[in-house]
């Protein structure tokens, strides 16, 4: 399967203010050219021998393969969890001029 170079990067917090913070701050620094905050939503996960429920907010990054390291690098650094959700998934298609911009958005500025 062919992909376009862009991906759609995920990771979720507990906090809503957290979640529009990591979200902006992304953005800001051009790790990605667009970032959604997602309503909260209850997560069922297993932790240390336990069963857990959380409310949850998803934020997914829209950048490039060629950012993801460095947008990965930072999620972590500024992420709360111990081990955060990080999981990336390959944009095979897309408007042609929606991911030029994603790509144009995302490149670090020189």
């Amino acid at each position: 399967m062919e992909t376009t170079g862009i991906v759609i990067a995920q990771t979720t917090v507990d906090d809503e203010g957290r979640a529009q913070a990591l979200a902006r701050g992304a953005v800001e620094a051009r790790l990605a050219a667009c970032a959604h905050v997602d309503p909260p939503f209850t997560a069922f996960y297993r932790w240390e021998g336990s069963v857990e429920t959380a409310r949850e907010w998803r934020i997914s990054y829209k950048t490039t393969e060629r950012r993801l390291p460095e947008l990965a690098a930072w999620v972590q650094r500024e992420h709360g969890y111990e081990v955060p959700e990080w999981i990336t998934l390959p944009v095979t298609g897309g408007s042609q001029a929606y991911l030029r911009w994603v790509a144009a958005e995302s490149a670090a500025e020189e």
